[in-house]
């Protein structure tokens, strides 16, 4: 078993503002738990406290029923796969892999035989004798993917891991950490800023803002039933729209929508922007800005003279203006003040 619990988990530096701001969180043996959100959100900062390289102000970590608060780090069995890769530059890879397991005073045979099977596993074979500068930045990570392997650890902790490398290797790394998960068979909790990577990898995503969890869910729930205007902004490409309800009535660019599910009011419609083309009113705009991504295109406008954007196919006919279609039901409403959502 490697459950990891988080239970009324607090971190300040100065006693007065919270970095960590009362984390509750249970976390599955054989999970692959994504923690996600904005620089400076306290994300890194749990893995640290996790992992004892931070102390905790108040709170416990639960690991495996155990309160490991005053465990030392080396003691908690667990691997951190840093965002710098944090490899020894004098030591071959070899000798970075075995690291770990040479501390330990592990019988040297053991140590090859473990090392080449991690090596293996990790396409390094061919690399085991040289130094870090002469490798590229995705060898550079699999070497410090097998270093924390080859310790066979309760969890892995994963601070960034990917966002050294450029877009392509990105996608590769991603698919060889999902593949390592299902063969580990272990606890996996990874920390990234990337929305795509936290929907394309975990089992769960835990989106965090200022120190706090906004919500935790699998993919799917995180994406179409989002809690709040955070939420639904940090993942995936959403527009928002305030607009006044009044019975039951809202309009958009002069056009009338209705519902019957929102009070009157002022509130922010949202709609993502692969939905603004999907529905049965027609609303034309004026285009800002045109962007092609391969392919798609995205188009830039403005809703009741706020930025809004569209994902529509290349053959989308598209001049000066645009041609909308939407639809309420695919549109989230959120409190305006609060940001909660409301249906």
């Amino acid at each position: 078993m490697s459950s990891v619990v988080l239970k009324n988990l607090i971190k300040s530096y100065d006693g007065k503002n919270n970095i960590i701001n009362d984390i509750n969180l249970e976390i599955n043996d054989k999970e692959f738990i994504v923690l996600v959100g904005s620089s400076g959100c306290g994300k890194s900062t749990i893995l640290r406290l996790i992992s004892g390289l931070e102390e905790i102000t108040s709170g416990e970590v639960i690991i495996d029923g155990k309160v490991v608060n005053n465990v030392h780090p080396k003691d908690r069995d667990i691997a951190f796969v840093f965002q710098s890769y944090a490899l020894y530059p004098h030591m071959s890879v070899y000798d970075n892999i075995a690291f770990g397991l040479k501390m330990r005073k592990v019988d040297k045979k053991i140590i090859d035989e473990k090392v080449n099977e991690v090596a293996k596993s990790l396409n390094l074979i061919e690399l085991l004798d040289r130094k870090p500068r002469q490798l590229s930045g995705g060898q550079r990570q699999r070497v410090a993917l097998g270093r924390a392997i080859v310790r066979n650890p309760k969890v892995f902790l994963m601070d960034e891991p990917l966002s050294n490398l450029d877009a392509n290797l990105r996608v590769q790394m991603r698919s060889e950490i999902k593949k390592l998960h299902q063969k580990l068979q272990t606890t996996f909790i990874y920390v990234t800023h990337d929305q795509t990577e936290a929907l394309t990898m975990g089992d769960r995503i835990v989106v965090l803002d200022r120190g706090k969890i906004q919500q935790a869910g699998t993919p799917e729930e995180i994406y179409n039933h989002p809690k709040n205007k955070f939420v639904a902004g940090f993942i995936g490409q959403m527009n928002f729209i305030n607009v006044n309800v009044q019975d039951g009535k809202f309009s958009i660019e002069s056009t009338e929508f209705k519902t019957d599910k929102v009070a009157n009011g002022e509130v922010t419609v949202a709609i993502r922007a692969e939905k603004m083309i999907s529905g049965n009113q027609t609303i034309t705009v004026p285009v800002d800005i045109l962007e092609m991504t391969g392919g798609e295109r995205i188009v830039y406008f403005r809703l009741n003279n706020q930025k809004c954007s569209a994902r529509v196919p290349l053959d989308y006919d598209i001049s000066d203006n645009i041609t909308l279609n939407l639809d309420v039901n695919n549109m989230y409403f959120f409190d305006k003040n609060s940001g909660d959502v409301l249906i």
